[in-house]
């Protein structure tokens, strides 16, 4: 079973655009669980433009699936995740001004940083995963890490497969393959959407968990978010 984790951040987004607190997000977390969705992600940034540091508290005690926190782990990042103690920390090197994540870890080159932050997640028992381009010489840094988890960043699989190129998936595939045989556990995100996370899945051996935020919320302003969070578990099935 491939898992679906809700990522909430456009919910944030929608939320600040205004000052108040509609949407809110606690209550859009508890929706989308009742819907059939086995987690709930989100990913904080310095600047709180969209999810904030205090919501992260606030949906601690509401996330009864899989609680999964997205992030570069500079210090206020870290001490919430310790204090919060989640289901997964997700370590996203994004840069401060980022509008999005862009990149994987250079886990070759960060590997010291990477270990000590890996160990003292897990040392708190935090299930850790760490965000990567698909390209095999990451995947075996990552072993090195002592992560739990690779997450693939699919960007580049979601822009090619659109133009039609399907051949796109192969070095995912290869990555999944890998991290199998090293006993690292496979996650998925970003960009992935309800046109292309059926074929993805097919095709990415032992698929744990796919974290789908922007596209899931722009493609239930049309269907309505129960409705499509059923159709991706589904694809998912």
């Amino acid at each position: 079973m491939t898992k679906l984790s809700v990522n909430i951040n456009k919910i944030a987004t929608l939320r600040n655009s205004r000052g108040g607190d509609m949407p809110n997000v606690v209550q859009f977390a508890k929706d989308v669980q009742k819907f059939g969705a086995e987690g709930v992600t989100i990913h904080p940034r310095p600047d709180e433009r969209h999810i904030r540091y205090q919501d992260a508290y606030d949906l601690k005690s509401e996330v009864y699936t899989e609680y999964n926190i997205e992030g570069n782990p500079i210090e206020k990042f870290t001490n919430m995740v310790l204090e919060i103690k989640p289901t997964q920390v997700t370590l996203v090197p994004d840069a401060v001004d980022a509008i999005t994540s862009n990149a994987g870890w250079d886990t070759i080159k960060h590997k010291d940083f990477l270990v000590e932050m890996i160990q003292e997640f897990k040392q708190n028992g935090i299930r850790t995963s760490v965000f990567v381009d698909p390209d095999l010489k990451q995947i075996e840094g990552a072993k090195e890490t002592g992560t739990d988890r690779i997450e693939l960043y699919t960007e580049a699989f979601a822009h090619q497969y659109s133009l039609g190129n399907h051949e796109a998936i192969k070095p995912y595939a290869a990555c999944a393959e890998l991290a199998n045989e090293l006993g690292l556990g496979v996650n998925a995100g970003h960009d992935l959407s309800l046109d292309n996370i059926q074929f993805f899945k097919q095709h990415i051996p032992g698929l744990l968990e796919v974290s789908i935020g922007h596209a899931l919320i722009s493609e239930s302003l049309y269907l309505g978010i129960e409705n499509v969070v059923q159709m991706y578990l589904r694809k998912l099935k």
